[in-house]
């Protein structure tokens, strides 16, 4: 297809796809899926993100060469299968794990005609944050262009794109017309303030357009959001996919006349080039106005990551209900209504559990929120069963209250094997910081919604999904009660989480320097903060390692995630000291 002055264009297909890792049988037929409508929308070509047959990350079963061997023939599987479904013409890039003399590989395969035409293997393996693909994979040497109607098309895959001088370097020194790059980028907070601006910057490097393809949903602790983008060879934004929801984006892209792509060494990389076809762009109706969608806000950002990390892990590993305990307290709040939202009223579960000291508004602040979400609600005061073990062992202060807790827990684990429910853990990210839980207590569960969401942003998300209701016309979820009041664990008389902590703005703001900045103590001090309360922080930070690595999994949206991303020894006589 060509505009008015001539110049041809591709159709592009990008597919933002949901896949499960180890479901070789699923993914492949989300890949057909997709394929047939990218072929139906008239698309010449159709980029999947990374490792798409396999899920990713697949973490250490790259090392299993059963499952490699697997991934690899399921590669020429579905070639066949497209070309079956009508779509052999469609030049289709599927990401999947491989393993030759060297080691596994991540590598893309670049299926036509029922075959794969083309096969490239990552160069940079990251090994930082949630990464850890040094480890499990071995680096491609290779670059593999290919030219289809004329035009010549290379890729990188994910990292390569984050490298100055790397693959995209090597590509445009070659010649390329068009950049595809799949991806499996995990989200973080306000990622797009740095995902575009590199895309951008790497089109202008390789003088040409570049089609991100991002894939979405949850795995593990991780979640991905999507957000493919198109840009054109001069930075500018030309297509965008929506965040956190599945979604085929077809555009046309326009790319310069076809040139004589070299071939041989180019920035330390080796580029080959595979001709399929050197006809003319098949001609294709206008597709219409390119898509454009915009960024979420950041609370509705986060909340949708929140929301679909926890539908997915709960679908993905065969669960059909969920359940919680409810204090009346902010933190259950938010993570009812996360739970509502992700899997509908039907399929929560909560359960209140007063005990003597529990006060009357947590108890109705409870009822109430159970009410407002339409979910399922049960009452089960702990008194008794805490006082069987109090006066069996002469319990008193810290072991009385913990007692309750460790009660609870236990009750919602009885309430789990008796119905299949998977519990949800309720504790926010400052409270796993300082340690301010109760191992085997209220860490009890299979995951944990706002493990990585700091107190103050819980309150944050708790006031701005209420507004999102009112805005609809609907009954806000949480009670303002729970929104307000002072927060307690309600373990012994009038307690307050103040009687054993700092104010929580200024804890998260203490946590936010050492935790996600790794700030020392004169840096600590020299921002300002009371060295009293360094040395208190710092004191519960490092005394909690052992608790959190025994906290049940849970969505990652920071930049620094308990477990992912910051790995500390538990035995560590280190500390910060003026």
């Amino acid at each position: 297809m060509r505009d008015n002055d001539g110049m041809p264009h591709l159709r592009i297909a990008l597919a933002q796809i949901n896949t499960t890792v180890g479901d070789l049988n699923g993914n492949s037929d989300l890949i057909v899926e997709r394929a047939r409508e990218a072929t139906d929308a008239g698309a010449h070509v159709v980029v999947f993100p990374e490792m798409t047959l396999t899920g990713y990350p697949v973490e250490d079963l790259a090392l299993r060469e059963t499952f490699a061997r697997a991934s690899r023939q399921q590669v020429d599987t579905v070639a066949r299968r497209l070309a079956d479904a009508g779509c052999g013409d469609l030049l289709t890039y599927v990401g999947y794990l491989d393993q030759d003399e060297a080691g596994p590989r991540n590598a893309v395969a670049a299926l036509l005609g029922g075959e794969v035409v083309a096969t490239q293997y990552k160069h940079h393996l990251p090994n930082y944050g949630v990464f850890d693909e040094r480890r499990n994979f071995e680096p491609g040497t290779e670059l593999d262009v290919v030219r289809l109607h004329g035009v010549d098309i290379g890729m990188v895959v994910c990292e390569d794109l984050w490298q100055d001088g790397g693959p995209v370097a090597a590509l445009g020194e070659a010649g390329i017309d068009l950049v595809v790059s799949p991806n499996a980028s995990p989200y973080e907070r306000a990622k797009d303030d740095v995902r575009l601006p590199l895309v951008a910057s790497r089109a202008r490097e390789a003088g040409a357009p570049v089609v991100y393809t991002n894939c979405v949903g949850g795995q593990d602790d991780l979640v991905f959001d999507g957000d493919s983008i198109v840009v054109g060879a001069d930075g500018t934004l030309l297509a965008r996919a929506r965040q956190f929801t599945e979604q085929l984006l077809v555009t046309d892209v326009e790319v310069q006349e076809a040139s004589n792509t070299a071939e041989g060494e180019f920035a330390g990389l080796t580029v080959h080039r595979r001709t399929v076809s050197d006809d003319p762009v098949p001609p294709r109706e206008q597709s219409g106005d390119p898509v454009i969608g915009e960024p979420l806000p950041d609370e509705a950002e986060v909340w949708s990551a929140l929301v679909l990390g926890l539908r997915d892990y709960v679908r993905k590993n065969g669960f059909g209900s969920v359940i919680l305990g409810m204090s009346g307290g902010i933190d259950s709040a938010v993570v009812a209504a996360l739970a509502v939202d992700a899997l509908g009223p039907e399929k929560v579960y909560g359960v209140a559990m007063p005990s003597e000291y529990s006060s009357e508004h947590s108890k109705s602040d409870a009822a109430d929120l159970a009410e407002r979400l339409g979910c399922h609600f049960r009452l089960e005061p702990v008194a008794d069963m805490v006082k069987v073990y109090v006066d069996r062992l002469s319990l008193q202060g810290l072991a009385e209250e913990n007692i309750q807790a460790r009660v609870r827990g236990m009750l919602l684990m009885a309430l789990s094997n008796l119905d299949g429910h998977l519990v949800l853990a309720t504790g926010n990210k400052t409270e796993l910081a300082v340690g301010y839980s109760t191992i085997y207590g209220d860490a009890v569960g299979g995951f944990a919604p706002i493990k990585d969401v700091f107190k103050t942003h819980v309150w944050a998300l708790a006031r701005w999904r209420n507004d999102e209701a009112v805005k609809r016309g609907e009954t806000p979820p949480i009670p303002e009660g729970s929104i307000t009041k002072p927060p307690s664990a309600e373990l012994r008389p009038g307690q307050v989480d103040t009687d054993s902590l700092p104010d929580y703005a200024l804890l998260d703001d203490v946590l936010d320097d050492y935790v996600e900045g790794d700030r020392g103590y004169a840096d600590l001090l020299a921002a300002g903060f009371d060295a009293e309360v360094i040395d208190r922080v710092v004191r519960m930070v490092d005394g909690a390692e052992y608790k959190r690595r025994q906290y049940p999994p849970g969505t990652k949206i920071t930049f620094k995630a308990f477990g992912r991303d910051r790995r500390l020894p538990m035995t560590n006589l280190w500390r910060e000291t003026h």
